[in-house]
């Protein structure tokens, strides 16, 4: 282990003076690429031999490795996470004036795939722990026009399914997993993607499984749901051609379908060292008297499962600050997300204001995640935490 400097006390918290700065990006895909690389160019360069790009054999095989994985009958490919969330709801038929139920605090396109098709978001505040929705908000958000509830698994923990469920199955209403940054999560024994009736993942590149661009997947116990999504994909033509309703043009291609099956092959040990680097994290901010002290709060748990910890999102006093302190120190972080959806310009028609969804305005203000990859060594990790306790040591 390289030597970075001699420690200091300062307020009974140990610090190590350092005597040269450490570079620890927020996420390194070179340090992926370095292990599987030779897998990864053997398998583009398969398909480019083929010639076979668009729905080609590769894709039909990760839609088969990827229902075995997540325990369906189905998974169906599309060109990117945002078009499998705007596909799920097209297959349950929401469109101009149905109402969609969501959180706030979440990317972009999980609201955004529900005004594309005309229909009404509904915003839930979420949990301070877990930032994911808020069940026991969902009952009182329905109405006789909510057709469907769309829970974020946010950071790699599933939501808590179980009331989200009762809900919608006691007023009769569907449930779509956004699942982008939860594959291999589990909620109580199941796996992301088969809990609601339809699931949705983005393959990005900063994904616990990412391609080598944009990608999606869907996936589905409901055998006629799968069929409809796949001509829904490909401009609503179950044949060439021929077009019983207007779909659109997301089709996930063979290269990066070959790619993922690649990597689909590791995943388990990936979430395994995430899991494993987030109880490095655990201990070391422990270490630094940190866990749940005034100035930092750390993840949590809070649903029985399998947390993949896709980010690992700290709560930080002065969060803006210490970032920028980081950044000066050499580490990466982003912050997931500084303005929640309801406050968003482009929703204002809504009518939602400052105030009203609380927790997940203080999350925005207070979240930010630190480096989590699989190959991020523990030496990486304890200089990350050192600088955090470094910037809170004389405040």
């Amino acid at each position: 282990m390289m030597l970075l400097g001699f420690y200091i006390e300062w307020d009974g918290i140990k610090l190590m003076a350092l005597t040269d700065k450490k570079k620890v990006p927020m996420l390194d895909l070179g340090a992926q690429h370095e292990r599987i690389g030779e897998e990864v160019e053997r398998a583009v360069l398969a398909v480019l031999r083929s010639q076979k790009f668009i729905l080609g054999p590769e894709v039909g095989e990760l839609e088969r490795e990827m229902a075995a994985y997540c325990g369906v009958k189905r998974a169906v490919g599309c060109a990117s996470g945002s078009d499998a969330l705007m596909l799920a709801l097209m297959a349950l038929g929401i469109g101009a004036g149905d109402e969609v139920i969501t959180t706030p605090f979440s990317f972009f396109a999980t609201a955004g795939s529900i005004v594309r098709l005309g229909a009404k978001v509904v915003f839930v505040d979420v949990e301070p722990d877990s930032f994911n929705i808020n069940p026991e908000m969902v009952e009182s958000a329905i109405t006789p026009r909510t057709r469907a509830i769309m829970p974020v698994h946010l950071f790699g923990q599933c939501s808590d399914m179980g009331r989200v469920l009762e809900a919608a199955r006691a007023n009769g209403i569907g449930v779509i997993e956004d699942a982008a940054q939860a594959i291999g999560a589990s909620y109580d024994g199941t796996r992301a993607g088969a809990i609601g009736d339809i699931g949705a993942f983005s393959f990005y590149p900063s994904k616990n499984l990412g391609g080598a661009g944009d990608g999606g997947m869907l996936t589905t116990d409901d055998v006629e749901v799968a069929d409809r999504l796949t001509w829904l994909r490909a401009h609503g033509a179950r044949e060439k051609y021929y077009h019983e309703t207007v779909g659109v043009n997301s089709r996930l291609d063979s290269i990066q379908a070959a790619i993922l099956r690649v990597k689909l092959r590791y995943l388990d040990g990936w979430s395994k060292d995430r899991r494993e680097n987030a109880e490095d994290y655990f201990r070391l901010f422990g270490e630094y008297g940190l866990i749940d002290s005034e100035k930092v709060k750390l993840p949590k748990q809070s649903v029985p499962g399998t947390h993949v910890y896709n980010q690992f999102v700290i709560r930080a006093v002065d969060r803006d600050n210490l970032r920028r302190y980081l950044r000066e120190e050499g580490v990466g972080t982003e912050v997931y997300y500084p303005v929640p959806l309801h406050l968003q310009e482009c929703f204002a028609s809504l009518g939602y204001k400052a105030g009203d969804m609380p927790e997940s305005e203080r999350a925005s203000e207070e979240a930010l995640a630190i480096p989590i990859y699989p190959e991020l060594s523990e030496e990486e990790q304890a200089y990350v935490v050192d600088r955090i306790a470094s910037f809170y040591a004389g405040r």
